[in-house]
Formats: structure tokens, C-alpha cells, sequence
């Protein structure tokens, strides 16, 4: 098992990286209100410790960019139109966050000023000093790009400690451990060995910005109900991709 080499207490601000297919629960599609509340109490807990928190979540369970392509549409359009799902995630998870009392801003790349910020630097560092939670939407407001590189984007201009990718599995794993049952898992592994062997942490110019900016990637499960808040305090199973 893992443990992370540095104390809770020097995790002032950190990115949690979550998937849009992580807030549609069993349903298998859209939005799973429970799931979503699930989640904004995992963030809970870790804004309770004092954590300054930034979130980024993809809008692959309302539409994913890169589909709408290989059906034909063109390939802008369709990016923009993912774009606009991870708003809508994003909305979901401040109204979930504030039914919690935790003050929370969506700060979107697109501007939409009847629903959400425009995207401020300044801004939103003030946000975070004032202990709001921010989740930023619409990616980096660009096609051809990831929530995953917009997340890592969002982390270096934010001076977050740690990007936290909250996935279905404990960790980075040499191939697929939900169809190879000898999969094995990495404790650390480096951003050269995520590029070389394709080990799908994130996409490639996502491990590339963190790798040229020195910010960790923590992998864990989503799913293990307190996961969150562990590993912060350095205990759990989980992957660091550092250099």
C-alpha cells in the first residue's frame, strides 16, 4: 500500500479530476442525484479538513465530444457541445455542494454570465482563499482539447499541490483490472512510463503539462466511500504519478 510522503496539513489546495460517467451512477446515463450528493459529501469531508479545493468533471455521461465526431459530426461542433455538458455537470455539483452549506462557484471557460463566472484568474484564487470550492467548466474553452488537460491547466494556474483523478479503480494499473484479473498495480510510476506504456491516466498532453510543471497526479477510487479524505491524510490504495 501506498502512503503518500507528505503530511495532510501541507495539502493547502489541490484539483479533483472527476469523470462526467462518475455522477451517472447505476442508471447508465445523465445525472444520478444520489451519486451526485454521494460525491459532494466526499468533497465535503475534505473541505471540512481546511482543504482549498478546485474541481474540473468531464461530460461524458450527457455527450462526449470525440463520439459526436466519429458519427459524423465535425469535430469542433461536437467538442463545443461537450463543452457545454460539463457545465451542466458542473451546476449539478454546486447546487449538490450548497445543499451542504459550502459556498461553491462554477467558473466557466465560455462565458455564460446568466448561470455562471467567467473565468478570472485572480478571481478565482480569491474563491479559493475564501474557502469557496471552484469547479471550472467548458474545459479550456478550446476544441481538440480534454477535461483532462483543462484540469491540469487549471492546477498549475491555481497553484494547486496535487491533481486527485477520481476514478472507478484504486490506482493506475498495467492494463485494464476490470478484464485482466492478473493486472498489476503501480504505487508510483513515473510521467515518462504513463507516456511510453499508454497506461491511460490521463491524455497525453495532460501527463506532459504535469510532468513540465512538477504537479503529482494522485489516482484513487471515487468509489471507496471516504477515499477522498484518506488519502489526504496519507492512508488508502491509490497510484502517484510524479517524476
Amino acid at each position: 500500500m501506498a502512503q503518500l510522503d507528505t503530511p495532510e496539513t501541507t495539502f493547502k489546495r489541490v484539483m479533483l479530476k472527476i469523470s462526467g460517467e462518475a455522477l451517472m451512477g447505476p442508471q447508465g446515463y445523465g445525472l444520478h442525484p444520489p451519486t451526485v450528493e454521494r460525491i459532494a459529501r466526499e468533497v465535503q469531508t475534505v473541505h471540512d479538513m481546511g482543504v482549498e479545493i478546485c474541481m474540473v468533471i468531464g461530460g461524458g455521461n450527457i455527450f462526449r465530444g470525440l463520439q459526436g465526431s466519429a458519427q459524423g459530426m465535425e469535430r469542433t461542433t461536437a467538442d463545443y457541445m461537450g463543452m457545454l455538458a460539463t457545465v451542466m455537470n458542473a451546476l449539478a455539483m454546486q447546487a449538490a455542494l450548497e445543499q451542504l452549506k459550502i459556498h461553491t462557484r462554477t467558473i466557466s471557460a465560455i462565458p455564460m454570465d446568466q448561470v455562471c463566472e467567467p473565468y478570472i484568474r485572480r478571481r478565482a484564487v480569491r474563491h479559493l482563499e475564501k474557502k469557496r470550492v471552484c469547479i471550472f467548466a467548458a474545459g479550456t474553452g478550446n476544441p481538440y482539447f480534454t477535461t483532462d488537460t483543462a484540469a491540469t491547466l487549471r492546477a498549475n494556474e491555481m497553484a494547486c499541490q496535487a491533481i486527485f483523478k477520481g476514478t472507478k479503480v484504486d490506482g493506475v494499473y498495467d492494463k485494464d483490472p476490470m478484464k485482466h484479473d492478473d493486472a498489476v498495480r503501480y504505487d508510483t510510476v513515473s510521467y515518462d512510463d504513463c507516456l511510453g506504456k499508454n497506461l491511460k491516466v490521463m491524455d497525453a498532453t495532460a501527463i506532459a503539462l504535469a510532468r513540465d510543471n512538477n504537479l503529482p497526479i494522485i489516482v484513487f477510487s471515487l468509489d471507496e466511500p471516504g477515499g477522498f479524505k484518506g488519502i489526504l491524510a496519507g492512508q488508502g490504495t491509490y497510484t502517484r504519478v510524479q517524476g
